[in-house]
């Protein structure tokens, strides 16, 4: 064979692997409104960066005809890239090829780029649209899933990972998602779910579609499981960009710094005016985090679950921070179940990456009632006060109003941990509101010993002083200032150092 031969059948058989199940099957992909694993990690990836390993790979799998059937990648994509000049590795289900199934090979190609991934200490990105394990192969299939999933779990809290689901996911596959940090679906293309509709409707006798099971709109507002719910392919993956710029590439760096051009010393007159003289009624704490932020810009996370809690990223003075807020806007702000477990586990993800902690305090209590009880919100509401406290990274808590009873002292108080204290001149710092701390402590009384004692109540406790005089809090603030004094308070505790007693690791109450 000559030089110009050997090459010609290189580029031949480099052409049809990078076609996967062929064009037939690239055009239905197109024509159900998705793109390719390529297209989709060329969309993701900065341009021309993206190296492909193992393009080539087969099965070895005999059974069910499957030796007459040898397609180039064997259903996956895998390889590394740069997103804004930073490695990432990146692994597509090629839906083309075999309906993106996860056989042997297939697991053995994720493995490698996730041990790759690993060892360089960079970000992990799944791309996830696959009809699961892959039958044929039986329980070569499942080892193949099991081998992921224990690599997820060696990668945690060292690595960000991050899962996009863009089409089914269904079964073992979905744990491997569950495992990473971040989870992404589109709206009305992407499922997930353990078990299928009509699996549930034999057992269940349950009458359910995709959508209602586990779609986008069902796991970003009812379940908790995805974090981020985008309307198109695109979309989504811009937004995958976009978080990868507020975190780390490891445990081992900071977040990327950007340069600030906004004033640092910007006083926001406005915020004056946001809070309510009455304590009853609500406002949306978006209007206090979003202006103090660089640029006004919040980049929020799970905005559809739990609405009585934010969670996001944004920069203060070019930094990245991680936003942690009650929303009285939404249930007055109290804790419940799934509030606690969205703050718990966005706390620990700041935490493991380095990524300072700012807290805007709001907060009643606790969801009371017999369905929140029964559920376990003991264990749940605990989840968030081991968080903080576990967490080494600056905290810092401004209490814009009121901050009561066991909800006070979860919400990053100063004594489970706490760096820097802030509060506005109108919070309250108590065990209770006035009225409820009345009617038990004068249940008998007259109403004109109780208005006595509701008032003697708010002059002690409808204010911030005591707790100031006591040294629970740091400094009392003007809202107008709160940019300039979280910036001032981060740049205090960027060089904290502290130390956990020795352990294997905590048992944080699950």
């Amino acid at each position: 064979m000559t030089r110009e031969e050997l090459y010609k059948s290189f580029e031949d058989k480099n052409k049809a692997a990078e076609i996967g199940g062929g064009i037939d099957r690239i055009e239905k992909q197109h024509s159900a409104g998705k793109m390719t694993a390529r297209e989709r990690i060329e969309k993701l990836l900065d341009k021309g960066t993206f190296v492909e390993l193992d393009k080539f790979m087969v099965h070895n799998c005999s059974n069910f005809g499957m030796d007459k059937k040898h397609l180039p990648g064997d259903g996956v994509v895998t390889g590394h890239g740069k997103v804004e000049g930073r490695q990432v590795f990146v692994y597509a289900y090629d839906f083309t090829t075999y309906g993106g199934t996860l056989g042997a090979v297939t697991a053995k190609k994720i493995v490698k780029v996730q041990e790759l991934a690993l060892k360089n200490g960079a970000p992990i990105i799944g791309l996830n649209d696959s009809g699961g394990a892959r039958i044929q192969e039986g329980v070569d299939s499942l080892s193949g899933y099991a081998s992921i999933f224990y690599q997820n779990t060696m990668a945690s809290g060292v690595i960000p990972q991050i899962s996009a689901i863009l089409g089914p996911c269904a079964g073992g596959a979905c744990y491997s998602p569950a495992l990473t940090d971040f989870i992404y679906m589109v709206d009305e293309k992407s499922y997930m779910f353990v078990t299928g509709p009509e699996v549930v409707k034999t057992v269940t006798h349950e009458e359910v579609t995709k959508e209602e099971l586990g779609g986008a709109y069902t796991h970003g507002s009812k379940s908790g499981v995805t974090h981020f719910v985008c309307d198109s392919e695109e979309a989504l993956l811009m937004s995958i960009r976009e978080l990868l710029s507020f975190i780390p590439s490891n445990n081992m760096e900071d977040a990327p710094r950007s340069t600030c051009t906004d004033d640092m010393n910007r006083v926001i007159p406005a915020l004056n005016d946001i809070v309510p003289i009455d304590p009853n009624v609500p406002y949306d704490m978006k209007d206090i985090i979003e202006p103090v932020l660089d640029d006004h810009y919040f980049y929020e996370v799970m905005p559809h679950f739990a609405k009585n809690a934010i969670i996001g990223f944004g920069r203060l003075g070019g930094k990245s921070v991680g936003i942690v807020a009650n929303q009285p806007a939404f249930l007055a702000g109290v804790l419940d179940i799934d509030s606690s477990d969205k703050i718990a586990r966005f706390i620990r993800f700041c935490d493991c990456f380095n990524i300072p902690i700012v807290t805007f305090e709001d907060v009643p209590g606790f969801l009371p009632g017999t369905a929140q009880e029964h559920a376990g919100i003991i264990r749940h509401g605990a989840k968030i006060v081991y968080a903080y406290s576990e967490a080494t990274v600056p905290k810092v808590t401004l209490i814009t109003r009121k901050a009561y009873g066991g909800a006070y002292i979860v919400m990053s108080c100063k004594e489970t941990g706490s760096d820097v204290n802030l509060s506005y001149p109108n919070a309250e710092i108590a065990v209770m509101g006035a009225d409820g701390a009345v009617n038990i402590l004068y249940r008998n009384a007259d109403e004109e010993t109780r208005a006595n004692a509701i008032q003697e109540y708010k002059d002690n406790f409808a204010n911030p002083y005591r707790s100031a005089e006591k040294g629970y809090l740091d400094e009392i603030i003007m809202p107008k200032d709160t940019r300039i004094k979280l910036i001032q308070a981060l740049e205090m505790a960027k060089n904290k150092v502290k130390n956990i007693p020795p352990k294997k690791h905590g048992n944080i109450p699950l």
